[in-house]
């Protein structure tokens, strides 16, 4: 697969940046609630607020929506994230709730679509957790058991029956959510916000969140703002404050690449009927998914950890984005001779136990971040229930599910600079021994 021309960009392969970008706070103002970070999880916490009647501001370091909000995949998942065997291990009690907040927010989101009339290319493909080797597809059945008996609405099948290319052996579709362009969708909320009666702040950095009195006061480099109450929705970035939790979440760094667009014969040729996304079962995933554009967009393989505050600004690295090329032509043989056309990044938010948080620090500070790669479908959801929550004083049952009674959260396993490189070396090591088989069964001579 070539990859001499690639675009590195700073942003998104999706969108360009708005072109209407507001001015920072330049005054001291109060409200009602105040909202921190301009993602899909904080415009939609403003947007549900300014709806019920709220005094809302919401401010943003750069552009809403410039974060991973843009920069994702863009397959809304039905189905919770991480590793469901050890989740359903963990926590097997908490997994019916899990698995119907995961449905509940991706009907949201295509919800939402319709009620602002957003244009995002949205196609209810469903996902697939597709399987390159038989060890795969052993642990789809086995995952597709656990979304079973916890409620969830996922098929089992063959490549064939699941409409997904053939160099996959088969795997297992959410049949709830699909797939968008979600820069469109993100610019969409970003323009029904600006549209309600929130107020909204963008280039405005909080630099610090206080407590002065019942209040609690937002420090910006022009401005302040006072707010009888805050919500944190600042996901990757959430650690640059004194009063966020200890190990709130681990920042991570992930990469998405797209094609050139590819002849659409060829693109018919492969079998991929269903237009559904793509998910390997690596423990650190494979990601693939078709665009509109007649071209695909895949990613991740390789995880990075933030280690220091501020989040450094970066673009991918030139050997990753061979490392995703390689994997590509692996995958998808007969389309060995496609360019890379360009390659984007973002940080995510991963937690300890990879179950979504959402909670409360003493009496009017509330959070939600750490979706742990899902906040396509989940960020908007869980911050509408984090607006009605403020409003009604009451918690919905889907918010239950993910709720930190305490805000205390063991040290991550796994997520340093080592747990991580480890795990892709696992990774490595299985395809090596899979691609080893497939040759022999095929009567070739494996190649060191």
């Amino acid at each position: 697969m070539k990859t001499d021309n690639v675009e590195y960009t700073g942003f998104s392969g999706w969108v360009d940046p708005p072109a209407d970008a507001l001015p920072a706070l330049t005054e001291e103002i109060t409200c009602q609630v105040a909202v921190v970070g301009g993602g899909l999880g904080g415009m939609s916490t403003a947007l549900r607020l300014a709806e019920r009647g709220q005094d809302v501001v919401l401010l943003e370091a750069e552009f809403c929506g410039h974060g991973s909000s843009s920069r994702n995949a863009g397959q809304l998942a039905g189905a919770p994230g991480g590793d469901l065997q050890l989740l359903d291990l963990l926590f097997r009690k908490k997994m019916p709730g899990m698995v119907r907040l995961a449905e509940h927010a991706a009907h949201f989101v295509e919800d939402l679509i319709r009620k602002y009339d957003i244009d995002c290319d949205y196609e209810p493909t469903g996902n697939v957790f597709a399987a390159v080797s038989r060890g795969q597809m052993g642990r789809v059945r086995r995952v597709a058991k656990i979304l079973r008996r916890a409620g969830g609405h996922v098929e089992l099948g063959t490549s064939e029956e699941l409409g997904i290319p053939r160099g996959f052996l088969g795997g297992m579709r959410e049949v709830i959510g699909g797939m968008m362009n979600p820069g469109k969708f993100t610019l969409g909320v970003r323009r029904a916000l600006l549209s309600s009666s929130a107020q909204v702040f963008e280039r405005t950095k909080v630099t610090d969140v206080t407590r002065d009195g019942g209040q609690v006061v937002l420090t910006t480099p022009r401005g302040k703002v006072r707010a009888n109450r805050v919500v944190l929705a600042t996901n990757a970035f959430a650690g640059e404050w004194d009063i966020t939790p200890r190990r709130l979440s681990v920042p991570i760094w992930v990469i998405e690449v797209e094609t050139e667009p590819i002849d659409p014969a060829r693109l018919a040729a492969m079998g991929w009927t269903s237009r559904s996304g793509l998910v390997t079962q690596h423990a650190i995933m494979e990601n693939y998914r078709l665009t509109s554009r007649g071209t695909i967009v895949f990613g991740v393989r390789r995880l990075e950890r933030g280690t220091t505050y501020p989040l450094p600004r970066k673009k991918p690295d030139p050997a990753l984005v061979e490392e995703l090329a390689g994997a590509f032509a692996t995958r998808f043989p007969a389309l060995a001779d496609v360019a890379v056309e360009r390659a984007w990044g973002g940080w995510i938010a991963i937690t300890s136990s990879w179950l979504p948080l959402a909670g409360q620090i003493d009496d009017n500070v509330f959070y939600s971040v750490a979706c742990n790669g899902h906040g396509l479908a989940q960020a908007p959801y869980v911050g509408s229930l984090i607006a009605d929550l403020i409003v009604d004083g009451e918690r919905h049952e889907d918010l239950e599910a993910l709720w930190a009674k305490k805000p205390k959260f063991p040290r991550p396993m796994m997520m340093g600079p080592l747990g991580l490189r480890t795990i892709w070396a696992v990774d490595r090591f299985n395809d090596l021994v899979n691609g080893s088989r497939r040759n022999a069964r095929r009567g070739a001579v494996p190649v060191a």
